[in-house]
């Protein structure tokens, strides 16, 4: 078959000529590939080569496909680097989406078709028993949902779980789709896959990492609008259960991965749904700390307050007695005086009763609170930061 070619590179490989072994099948071999591309069903007579079936999957030629599967063609044949029918159909997905064109005018038609051929392709080959959890390549074995999402298939997700894809197979990282979709931030998929299953706090055996995390990490690093799809991703996991406070094997959660990246929107996001900042990692690192460890968050005194407004006890070193990096630049002299006495002062007990409060209801019932609460008390609880703190 010669090499695959990889997302990106869509140009039709012909290539059968130099694959192919010089002899009299040679003339056969150019004839069948012709008559595939043309989908001339007349001409297309099994063979004992694994080309064929493969070169109608590569480049969605359905009638082609379908003859050949009633010639019986095996779809579970591989070729010589463990991929299958299905497999090779994933990785040579068609790059195409309608939105590039105009609707109704001829681009938007041709891209239309091709889509509409792939998955007419990968329904014909279901149909026939293709093995839908068949794990491929030698050295990367991924299930073809892990293909799917790699090479951005959304549309054979569904096609895939209906025909029996297990949603929380892993791959040869102990990553599940779910985890992949997550770290990419694709909303459609990861709905898709949650719909059909999928355990959104599945942890990746080597890391601990939950799809939560790797989301969270993925959009700590975006801005602007890519900002503002990775929150919905984050949001779209924490409204189907995934546990905020979970921790990696290193003790983080994603609230130290969101105080780290300094994004306001994801912290604001993970503190409504009851975030912990005072959990601890393994080297004794809470979520200010990480926060306090690059410069650039540490101007943002408003988050600031916010962060220190849910912390107690506030911690400034590590378990080796380290202060953050972010905070030893001399700009930070006065603030960074005035934390280090905070954090050797405990609290009054109304002001520990306060941070009680604010943990144990958190943002997102303070307002339901505050139906119980004399209005005195509530606002002494919820309407003030201590700005003691960064004063």
């Amino acid at each position: 078959m010669g090499n695959i070619t990889r997302k990106g590179s869509r140009d039709l490989v012909v290539d059968s000529a130099k694959s192919l072994e010089d002899g009299p099948s040679a003339a056969l071999h150019s004839k069948l590939y012709e008559a595939i591309m043309r989908e001339d069903c007349t001409t297309i007579e099994p063979t004992e080569s694994i080309i064929p079936i493969h070169l109608a999957a590569k480049y969605h030629k359905a009638q082609s496909l379908l003859c050949l599967l009633r010639h019986g063609a095996d779809p579970e044949v591989r070729d010589t680097t463990g991929l299958t029918t299905l497999n090779l159909m994933l990785l040579h997905w068609p790059v195409t989406s309608t939105t590039w064109a105009k609707p109704g005018n001829r681009t938007h038609r041709i891209l239309t078709d091709i889509q509409n051929s792939s998955i007419t392709c990968l329904r014909i080959l279901c149909a026939h028993g293709a093995q839908v959890n068949a794990q491929g390549e030698i050295s990367n074995k991924r299930s073809p949902l892990h293909l799917a999402i790699a090479y951005g298939c959304y549309p054979v997700l569904s096609i895939l779980t209906q025909n029996g894809a297990d949603v929380n197979a892993i791959n040869e990282a102990s990553m599940t789709p779910l985890h992949m979709a997550a770290n990419m931030l694709n909303k459609e998929m990861m709905e898709t896959l949650i719909a059909y299953g999928a355990n959104v706090n599945c942890a990746v055996s080597s890391t601990g990492n939950t799809p939560l995390k790797l989301a969270v990490c993925t959009a700590s690093s975006k801005a602007g609008r890519l900002l503002g799809a990775g929150v919905s991703c984050i949001r779209l996991l924490l409204t189907h259960g995934a546990k905020v406070n979970a921790q990696d094997y290193k003790g983080q959660t994603a609230i130290h991965e969101a105080c780290f990246g300094g994004r306001e929107a994801i912290i604001n996001l993970l503190l409504e749904f009851e975030a912990n900042v005072n959990i601890l990692t393994r080297n004794g690192e809470s979520p200010i700390y990480m926060y306090l460890q690059r410069s650039f968050n540490v101007r943002d005194t408003a988050l600031l307050a916010r962060l220190l407004y849910h912390t107690y006890p506030l911690r400034m070193t590590n378990n080796r007695g380290i202060l953050p990096a972010g905070i030893m630049l001399p700009e930070f002299r006065l603030l960074r005086d005035t934390l280090i006495k905070q954090s050797q002062k405990p609290l009054s007990l109304q002001g520990i009763c306060k941070r009680n409060i604010r943990n144990i209801y958190g943002e997102k019932y303070k307002q339901h609170l505050k139906q119980f609460l004399p209005v005195t008390i509530w606002n002494s609880v919820y309407c003030c930061y201590d700005l003691a703190y960064t004063s």
